[in-house]
């Protein structure tokens, strides 16, 4: 690592049990029995009783910020109380390593340029350092790698016969693998040396590369600190905090600093609905460590913003997760106009909160949303203020759609359902009916995910 302060094995542990690093707590599985059902808990445990002290190892970038620090927050705890011995440790670098896998992930969505020999240098230096810092210190059965940042451990301190599974959360753009043979040779050497690899959904999965594929898409948890329910005395509290007004329409678009995120587009919508309503539009946003541009991006949405009054640009700490909640809950429009979007969680907390969704066509976010019914696709400024305006003036039909939303995302995207699946895929992998030699070519989904991407495409 090109930097002067060395990293030990203690400074990448976020939770170990193990070490008496419990920095997290989790609700029990009966807890979520009102939300979800008697038998999707019964089905979880049952899942969980099977694999009754694997040592499972999450490696990501960030321990905070974006949406895999999220779930795992989660995810982490409550995989404990499972009887699952779960750890969870982060991959360090300096700004160089962080400005690299940026340029990854952005040449990966889709945007233009190319993936050089120095950017591959500082990737395979900084994830090589990191591995000889003694990042794993004991024999977890499986290990599981969070998205390109940490990708190439394998090379360096992947033990023979260890089950190593890559979950990949980004939106890859497989013309954009093709263009940049030198990414999409560095992606495929890596990959190679997986168990198998989780996607979020169909249109994700890079079908070439040979090792058994999952689709499991994300989840929320709906008793986290972002998703409970709040009392009206809890959400004023952040409104006055933040000076926005509560008699006043409000439209909201909350995630981070990015510039896949389509901010401007709700800028230019929002201009345009001021005309004809008065209202007042909330940008609220974060930045995370391993995301070098949010900077950026913020100082130029505040340029653009400065002399409007009525738009409120909120720069949240990763630890906002109370006045993120209070936002959404409070919002009357929440917009997400991505351009680029792996899987959108505020999509789903937005629709969990029981609110009007409008965003993006494309990444996940046609497996939330079903244009007219849960939630709408984003079109142009002009053709969405109309739709915002429709929205702002026919409360009845916004909370008819904010009610059907709220339904699917009980259904199909909350926590304790999900891990089942990602616990079926860890089971199908420690007792040896999948893998890289009997089932190279599978893709296994525990739900119909494809036919409801493709059902929700065709009806926008």
């Amino acid at each position: 690592m090109n930097n002067n302060t060395k990293v030990t094995s203690s400074d990448s542990i976020i939770f170990s049990k193990r070490r008496n690093i419990v920095t997290l707590s989790s609700p029990s599985p009966e807890d979520y029995t009102p939300i979800v059902g008697v038998a999707k808990i019964e089905r979880l445990l049952g899942a969980a009783e099977r694999l009754k002290g694997l040592k499972l190892l999450e490696i990501n970038s960030s321990p905070r910020g974006g949406g895999v620090a999220e779930m795992l927050l989660s995810a982490i705890p409550f995989l404990n109380v499972l009887g699952i011995d779960a750890e969870w440790r982060i991959i360090t670098g300096n700004k160089e390593y962080f400005a690299c896998t940026k340029g990854i992930h952005n040449l990966l969505q889709g945007m233009e340029g190319r993936f050089t020999e120095e950017m591959h240098r500082v990737y395979l230096d900084n994830v090589e350092d990191c591995g000889n810092n003694n990042l794993i210190d004991y024999n977890p059965d499986i290990v599981t790698i969070h998205d390109p940042q940490p990708m190439g451990l394998t090379h360096f301190i992947q033990k023979p016969d260890e089950i190593w599974l890559w979950r990949c959360h980004i939106d890859i753009e497989g013309e954009a693998l093709q263009h940049n043979q030198n990414l999409m040779e560095l992606m495929t050497d890596c990959v190679e040396h997986y168990s198998a690899a989780i996607f979020s959904a169909a249109d994700y999965v890079v079908s070439t590369w040979p090792l058994p594929k999952f689709i499991i898409p994300p989840f929320i948890d709906p008793l986290s600190e972002k998703n409970r329910k709040l009392s009206e005395t809890e959400i004023q509290r952040v409104l006055d905090k933040f000076g926005i007004d509560a008699s006043l329409p409000n439209i909201l678009q909350i995630g981070r600093f990015d510039p896949w995120k389509g901010i401007d587009l709700t800028i230019e919508t929002y201009r345009n609905v001021r005309k004809e309503v008065s209202c007042q539009l909330i940008i609220a946003g974060g930045t995370a460590s391993d995301d070098p541009e949010g900077e950026a991006v913020l100082a130029r949405i505040r340029e653009k913003t400065k002399k409007d009054e009525d738009i409120i640009v909120l720069n949240l700490s990763p630890e906002s997760n109370l006045e993120i909640n209070a936002l959404q809950r409070a919002a009357d429009v929440i917009m997400q106009p991505s351009t680029r979007e792996g899987f959108g969680l505020v999509v789903t907390e937005g629709l969990w909160k029981g609110k009007p969704v409008i965003a993006g066509n494309v990444g996940g976010i046609p497996l939330q949303i079903k244009d007219g019914d849960t939630g709408f696709f984003y079109e142009t400024p002009a053709k969405t203020s109309r739709k915002v305006i429709d929205l702002l003036t026919n409360p009845n039909v916004a909370r008819e759609v904010g009610e059907r939303g709220y339904n699917y995302v009980r259904e199909h995207f909350l926590m304790p359902d999900r891990i089942t699946d990602y616990l079926k895929a860890l089971e199908l992998l420690k007792n040896g009916t999948l893998s890289v030699d009997n089932c190279r070519d599978c893709i296994i989904s525990f739900h119909p995910w494809f036919k409801l991407s493709k059902r929700n495409k065709s009806s926008a």
